[in-house]
């Protein structure tokens, strides 16, 4: 019986947001373990491995996403900024997955075609069939999806909410959110079926329906949440009102009621997105599948959500390039914790190999097979994530980690290297005294990137 795959991708899930144990939680700088409720998380690792120091290749959404498929370190896969779409000429994961006689599905925001602001008013554009998708319903990031669809919509979320009389509602409150009011935490008016990871919940567990049992197949589900807007249900915003959380590490201490408020809102949407992940497990279990379906949990990147006074993604922090990374299925190792210096887009090859089948075009995609399946060897040496194209003008960077050292080469100001052993928040730039660090790291950067004569 060949093995399936349920790959479960929400948006901006900081790796420091888990169920960790008190002991991850110290060698991660944190007093104790967050408040969370993540039942159906914390069965998926128990069941498998889970990777603590798992990097983003590049924390910004359609860059991240272009990694995953192509198994290319940023910028190989051509993304370089949310402008760009991956090339429906490059092949991908799914690309081969289809070519070995997978289903290949998935639902939920793709961010394959970040600059083509169509997604087909059922979720499917011609491009996704060159990407390697048999069936799909792609729909719009949260910002993507209102601002296109102010009119008339452009992706099946927004159409869905105009056939339910629901546009206007969800219109008005996205504007209530905008960059001026972005720490708006006031619950959505929408009903629990139409919140948009409810819906895109309801279309993986339908898809997973339609399959036929003698067949593999592969079904990426892409939350929208926890990414910003801090819009959630009232039954959600109810849930979390009364919990507190720790301050963001250096924070503002004038907004603690705010930034509690915002941490309340993410631990929400979280608690949701667990909900459906068990909903679809559920599916996958009546299917009799579980025991040969490999599960995959892992987010494109993080979010800052206040520490050092920034919110949102796209800089070398911890808060933006750490992810969770969970995998179980048949032979995975359960109740496993590793340190391996993975990167995010090791899942293609990771998932290439479990299929059987090969693609050496992910020519930066290690599997993490053997780790899985309990070989202590090294994974890397070191991980790599960058960013050329950033939002707020600050420049490119690139960033090179080694199990004591984190150094990030900047555009716009000197180097900084931090001793994440002793200093796992990152405070302390230790560059001056150790310029031997700084410039071996350097060179094994320009190295793994291919950059020595560029």
């Amino acid at each position: 019986m060949r093995t399936n795959f349920l790959f479960l991708f929400p948006d901006s899930h900081r790796g420091d947001w888990m169920p960790y144990n008190a002991e991850v939680c110290l060698e991660m700088g944190m007093d104790a373990p967050l408040p969370l409720r993540l039942p159906n998380l914390e069965t998926l690792m128990e069941r498998g491995t889970t990777f603590t120091r798992a990097i983003t290749s590049s924390p910004l959404c359609a860059p991240a996403r272009a990694s995953l498929a192509s198994g290319l370190r940023y910028p190989r896969s051509g993304v370089f900024s949310n402008k760009y779409d991956l090339s429906p000429q490059r092949r991908t994961f799914y690309s081969v997955l289809k070519e070995n006689g997978y289903i290949v599905c998935g639902v939920g925001k793709f961010d394959l075609h970040k600059k083509t602001r169509w997604w087909g008013l059922d979720g499917w554009i011609p491009e996704l069939e060159q990407l390697g998708f048999t069936v799909a319903i792609d729909n719009a990031g949260k910002q993507d999806a209102v601002s296109t669809g102010k009119e008339s919509p452009q992706d099946p979320y927004m159409k869905y909410l105009y056939d339910q009389g629901l546009a206007e509602v969800h219109l008005t409150d996205m504007a209530g959110r905008a960059k001026e009011k972005r720490h708006n935490t006031e619950p959505t008016s929408l009903p629990e079926e139409s919140y948009c990871d409810n819906w895109i919940g309801q279309n993986g567990v339908r898809m997973l329906r339609s399959f036929p049992k003698d067949h593999p197949w592969f079904m990426i589900v892409n939350f929208t949440g926890p990414h910003a807007p801090w819009d959630v249900t009232e039954r959600m915003r109810a849930a979390w009102e009364k919990v507190d959380f720790p301050p963001p590490h250096r924070s503002d201490p004038a907004m603690r009621e705010t930034n509690n408020s915002v941490r309340q809102n993410y631990a929400a949407m979280l608690e949701n997105i667990d909900r459906n992940v068990g909903l679809l497990l559920d599916e996958v279990e009546s299917r009799g599948e579980l025991a040969n379906t490999v599960v995959i949990y892992v987010s494109d990147h993080g979010d800052m959500l206040g520490d050092n006074r920034r919110f949102n993604k796209s800089i070398p922090d911890r808060g933006s390039i750490h992810i969770p990374l969970v995998i179980c299925g048949p032979g995975v190792s359960q109740g496993a914790l590793s340190d391996a210096l993975v990167e995010l887009q090791d899942l293609a090859g990771t998932i290439v190999d479990y299929a059987g089948a090969k693609m050496p075009e992910a020519a930066d995609s290690r599997s993490l097979r053997p780790l899985l399946e309990g070989d202590k060897h090294a994974h890397r040496e070191v991980q790599v994530s960058a960013l050329n194209e950033t939002h707020d003008g600050r420049g490119s960077w690139k960033t090179i980690i080694d199990r004591h050292y984190k150094l990030v080469i900047h555009s716009v100001h000197d180097a900084q290297l931090y001793n994440i052993v002793q200093d796992p928040w990152e405070d302390y730039d230790i560059a001056g005294q150790h310029p031997d660090i700084v410039a071996r790291m350097q060179a094994q950067l320009e190295s793994e990137l291919g950059e020595k004569h560029r």
